[in-house]
């Protein structure tokens, strides 16, 4: 048994041999660990801590017994692992991340201002804060002098974010062509440019998943079962696996479903039984399987809401 420091990194995958495969638990610098050592082995397997109990709950939590645990699982194929993403993926993610984020910021400082213009009788959309001519219209309002200097940090932050985000999305739309599928996403009437770049990222090659199931669960699509002696009951979804996709799904589905007639069908059968929150996710589900087999079969849609592809 020998500790390897970080900077010895490259001496440590030079003495490894091409037959061998090496365990990792995912932690903040797996990504340059992984790159460095992936060419080098026949398989790398990055191991999610908090899914793999042995270690997690371990009572002797040591990096030696941690290491001896990863290499017993990982011989006999029973570690839980952590798809890795390639270079171009992962980058287009962090980039729609970091978006999210600032999109996120964003909306908080409407709510401000909106509470800020409330307090003094004056109503206003969250929405309508989105343009340059709001943002100078909420300037110009008779507000008390404190009040106006914090409607003008707020409006000075929401401009910054503003720009942030359109550079963000520019590049989002650049870079995403550059990715396998992303034209047969685009041809869905619904999913947009930046939304495709999301799905493509967090979906990965589409061969890993045998069905259109195992791609729900991945993405945290399906119902919680709870188990019970004999009783077995369907709960609220998993919610594993990548957020913003699931949030991409549900906002591209509800575009979809005005442009698909089965769609909207579909939608409507599920709120009239169970609600317009249920009907969404099951909407997003429903669009999914369309994702999963456009991408399987390669598929690009001439008219998506008749379901003719492209001759």
């Amino acid at each position: 048994m020998r500790q390897w420091p970080m900077r010895e990194l490259k001496l440590f995958a030079a003495q490894l041999r091409q037959e061998d495969e090496v365990a990792v638990e995912s932690t903040g610098n797996t990504r340059f660990f992984y790159d460095t050592v992936v060419e080098h082995v026949s398989h790398v397997a990055v191991v999610n801590p908090s899914q793999f109990k042995v270690i997690s709950q371990s009572v002797k939590k040591t990096n030696k017994n941690d290491a001896e645990l990863l290499a017993l699982y990982l011989a006999k194929g029973l570690l839980p692992e952590v798809r890795m993403k390639e270079r171009g993926q992962r980058e287009i993610s962090h980039l729609a991340q970091t978006r999210d984020l600032l999109v996120k910021q964003r909306s908080a400082l409407k709510t401000k201002i909106n509470n800020l213009l409330s307090a003094e009788g004056i109503n206003l959309k969250k929405e309508s804060l989105s343009s340059n001519k709001a943002l100078e219209r909420v300037l110009s309002l008779p507000l008390l002098p404190l009040m106006l200097v914090e409607a003008r940090v707020l409006v000075g932050q929401i401009r910054s974010l503003n720009y942030g985000i359109a550079e963000l999305e520019e590049l989002i739309e650049e870079e995403g062509p550059k990715l396998a599928g992303h034209k047969n996403l685009m041809s869905i009437k619904g999913i947009g440019p930046v939304s495709a770049a999301v799905l493509l990222t967090a979906i990965g090659r589409i061969e890993d998943f045998a069905d259109v199931g195992k791609l729900a669960a991945y993405l945290g699509l399906v119902s919680r079962v709870q188990n019970s002696n004999e009783t077995e009951r369907s709960g609220h979804i998993t919610k594993q696996g990548d957020k913003l996709a699931r949030t991409a799904l549900v906002q591209c589905g509800l575009i979809a479903k005005r442009y698909s007639p089965y769609l909207q069908k579909f939608y409507q059968r599920i709120q009239r039984r169970r609600g317009g929150g249920k009907a969404n996710i099951a909407l997003a589900r429903k669009l999914l399987g369309v994702i999963y087999y456009t991408l399987k079969n390669n598929w690009v849609f001439a008219d998506f809401p008749n379901f003719v592809l492209a001759s």
